[in-house]
């Protein structure tokens, strides 16, 4: 893997008047080769990664370069430390790591959630990208897709039904059953099976009232209302590889965010 390190980059422009340098600081530069190993496979999910010390001697650069670019990757929850062991890539896996993308939580003084909703899928199929498909994801009309539709239940209640679309090159040999008869968070099956580690998503959420359709598999009346999110889940080097549509039931759930 190169290690160039470079700590000013000019920015050209046809204007003088607008060129100006562009410096990034050197724990950004380690962050970013820190990333390319991971994005390469040099250190898989779940693996350790070099200490502080070798890094900062591959890099040439100081321990506490280093160990800033991984404080960042950590509270991004790329890496992971562990107390007297090293740092490590996350996984999904990870108990710390894997539903954090999942932010339904009970209300006060329902049963706390524990553990993952019962999940059942309804549809595993594949078919052509059509344009809006294929913008979400990065793809052609046309390329193959993998479409994926699931209900997931709390205490036996349905309560968010799920839309999922994949490119189907990433995702060759996913059928409905391997995804039934795996009992971990879907983002391990694909870290571990596929090597596709999702990294960061990005979500938009409306109120939307349910159809014919929804009303049946999400066993309820046609006038409940719905949170509609829809999600995109991007790999490293922001390539998206998954775009999700969920229908949540809140009657005695919310959605919970945490803003830093």
């Amino acid at each position: 893997m190169t290690s160039q390190i470079f700590s000013v980059e000019t920015a050209e422009s046809s204007d003088p008047s607008l060129s100006a340098p562009a410096f990034s600081p050197l724990y950004q530069q380690i962050k970013g080769l820190i990333l390319q190993g991971l994005q390469s496979g040099e250190w898989k999910p779940g693996e350790g990664i070099p200490s502080e010390m070798e890094l900062a001697a591959r890099y040439r650069v100081s321990q506490g370069t280093v160990r800033k670019a991984i404080d960042e990757l950590a509270s991004n929850n790329l890496l992971v430390r562990r107390q007297g062991k090293g740092t490590f890539v996350a996984t999904h896996a990870e108990q710390q790591v894997q539903y954090r993308f999942l932010k339904l939580m009970p209300d006060m003084g329902q049963p706390k959630r524990d553990g993952p909703a019962q999940r059942k899928i309804i549809d595993c199929k594949r078919f052509r990208a059509n344009a809006e498909i294929g913008r979400a994801l990065a793809l052609r009309t046309g390329d193959a897709v993998l479409q994926v539709r699931r209900i997931l239940s709390f205490g036996g209640a349905p309560t968010i039904l799920e839309d999922l679309w994949l490119p189907g090159a990433p995702f060759k040999g996913l059928t409905a059953e391997r995804l039934s008869d795996y009992h971990g968070p879907m983002y391990a099956l694909f870290e571990t099976e596929f090597g596709v580690r999702m990294v960061r998503a990005e979500e938009k959420i409306k109120a939307v009232v349910p159809d014919d359709a929804q009303c049946k598999l999400l066993e309820i009346k046609s006038h409940t209302p719905l949170l509609s999110v829809e999600r995109t889940a991007f790999t490293y080097n922001d390539t998206p590889m998954e775009l999700r549509r969920g229908f949540y039931v809140t009657a005695d759930h919310h959605y919970h965010n945490v803003l830093n």
